[in-house]
Formats: structure tokens, sequence, C-alpha cells
């Protein structure tokens, strides 16, 4: 199997990584310090794996015309507010991909491949696996879960390629599961970061060091999470779908959905305790954006949400408060 990575920033990089370490041919394109450093040193990842330095099976590149050959599949990897621009200049990867997926955090990334590409060589894929760069050449595995991947067919059918790269997710010890509903998977994970991320940016603020389990345990922190959530889960169920806990431990959607907002906000306060004496760590990748002066993906992880709320007649006070915030800071980043 070959795979090339557009967007190898800590996420990408991670998972080309770990599919590079049991023997799928990847090919990274990344910025120039970050490839450099990988062909010079190979890839060093951290984490919650364990240390690991990969250099067999991965290439690196700093433009997609210099990734050669036929590839299986393209993954794309960049923020959602950079796919046009990427996709525009990886034209010359459109004819030798067999298929192409996305793991960014949108719903939007699966129409804006298959217009690219063509409908037909797109399959749908969402991870909760979080990575980070630390440095170039060197990424952080801070988050993961028990299923950190799913991919499926966008019309629910079943597929050889389908289950091709869910074994090569699970061979790299990455626990993926090929599934009919993908598009449910999708918008509940959505919902899911989307909550993560505009709760650390607007309730954490400049803190620095702070996780958003520590955040949750202050009461008046969670009852606004329940809030935000409350929310989300209310356009969710409006579209037709029952929470279902995709990513579970990491996600409660279910519990939230089903508990009254009392006993929610005991729940939520409860589960950022068991969460930090775990030594869970990290915060959102919009809060990180934030804390580093770089705009944040608020449209592409909000956006949808708020789109089919108003769809949909649904009032969302608090998703669109955060909205709001998060605009405002957005303003004054680079």
């Amino acid at each position: 199997m070959r795979v090339v990575i557009l967007g190898a920033g800590g996420l990408g990089s991670l998972l080309g990584g770990y599919l590079a370490n049991t023997g799928v041919d990847v090919t990274l394109v990344g910025r120039p310090a970050h490839t450099d450093a990988v062909t010079r040193d190979g890839l060093r990842i951290t984490g919650r794996r364990g240390d690991l330095v990969v250099k067999d099976n991965l290439k690196a590149v700093d433009q997609a015309a210099k990734a050669s050959g036929h590839f299986d599949y393209l993954v794309l990897a960049v923020k959602g507010k950079d796919t046009a621009q990427a996709l525009a200049d990886a034209a010359a990867l459109r004819d030798v991909v067999s298929s192409a997926l996305s793991v960014q955090n949108t719903v939007e990334k699966d129409a804006a491949l298959a217009g690219w590409i063509g409908p037909d060589r797109v399959i749908g894929a969402s991870t909760i696996e979080g990575g980070t760069l630390l440095e170039p050449g060197f990424v952080r595995n801070h988050l993961t879960a028990k299923v950190t991947a799913y991919f499926g067919e966008l019309d629910g059918s079943s597929s050889a390629r389908v289950d091709a790269i869910t074994a090569a997710f699970t061979d790299a010890g990455l626990p993926a599961v090929a599934v009919t509903n993908i598009e449910q998977v999708e918008w509940e994970k959505l919902a899911q970061i989307a909550l993560a991320a505009a709760w650390s940016v607007t309730a954490l603020g400049a803190v620095r060091g702070a996780s958003v389990f520590e955040g949750m345990e202050v009461r008046e922190g969670a009852m606004y999470f329940v809030g935000l959530a409350k929310d989300l889960l209310a356009v969710y169920r409006a579209k037709g779908y029952e929470p279902m806990n995709f990513f579970a431990p990491l996600s409660r959607l279910k519990e939230l959905d089903t508990l009254p907002t009392a006993e929610a906000i005991e729940f939520v306060i409860g589960q950022g305790k068991v969460m930090r004496e775990q030594g869970s760590t990290g915060y959102p990748s919009m809060y990180e954006d934030v804390l580093r002066r770089r705009k944040t993906e608020v449209d592409f992880m909000l956006g949808p949400y708020l789109a089919a709320a108003e769809e949909l007649s649904i009032d969302v006070p608090t998703l669109r408060v955060a909205y709001q915030i998060i605009k405002t800071i957005d303003r004054f980043l680079a």
C-alpha cells in the first residue's frame, strides 16, 4: 500500500509515521523545515504510544509535485481554511491517486475532495487521534481513544478499499472500524471537537498550560460546557441522529444528551476529575492556534452546526455567543 499525506503537520505526520512503521509506503507533503528534518533524521514521535523514530518506508517532500509514483490513498490533513490552496497546489496528484479521504475537523471536507478528484474516488473518514508538531521532525501523540478512526463509503455501502485502509490503520496501532454510517460519525465527531474547541477558546482564554479537563472541574466552566453541548446536540438530533459516543471514552455526548442539566453539570465535573487523574493533558487545535496567534478554523468547525441550526430553526444561543467571541478574537490573529 502507498499513501500520500497532504498536509503533514502534527496529525498528518503522526498518522503517516505509524503507518510507515508497519510497512506502508508513506510520502509526507509538508513545510520545508519539517520535511528537511524528516529526510535528514527520520520522524521522531513521542507521547501516548511511547517514543519512536521512523525512517524506513517514509519519504518527505515540500511540494506535492515532488511526490513520485502512484498512490492507493491520499489523506488530506491540512487545516480547513487551507483546503482550497492545498488542493490547488496538489493538482499533479489527481491522476496518480486511486482514493482520497480527509481527516480534517469539518464536515465539508468530503464535498471539497469530491470537487477536486471526483466523488467516486472519495471515501469518508474521521479520527480523534491527537498530534502536535513540537518542532521540525518531531511530533507528540497527545490524544487517542479505543477506536481512533472510522472509514466508510459515502453512499453507505461496503468496499474493499475501505476495508484495506481500516486494516492498515489497525495494524499500525491505530484501531479503526469500517462503518456504513460515516456521515453520522463525521457529524458527531464535529460536535465533540467543536464543543471542546469552542469551550476552550472562550473559557480558558489566555491561561497557558490549563487543560480542558482541569477547566471542566470548575463548576461555572462545567455549566458553560453543558450549555454548549445541549445546543450542539439539539442540532445533531434534529438532523435525525442519535448520539453514539463513537470516540469513547473521550466522547460522552450520549450522557450529556440524556441527563437533565443539573446532573449533566455534575457529570462534567466528575469526568474532568477522572481524566485529569488519569494524566490526560493537552487542548484542542483551535485553542493551540489562539495561543500561537494563528487564525482559527472557527467557520469550519462551528459554522456547519450554526448553518444547520438556522436551516432547522433550532435556537442555539450559547453556541452562537461562543462563535461571536471566537470571531472577535480571530480578527486580531495572524
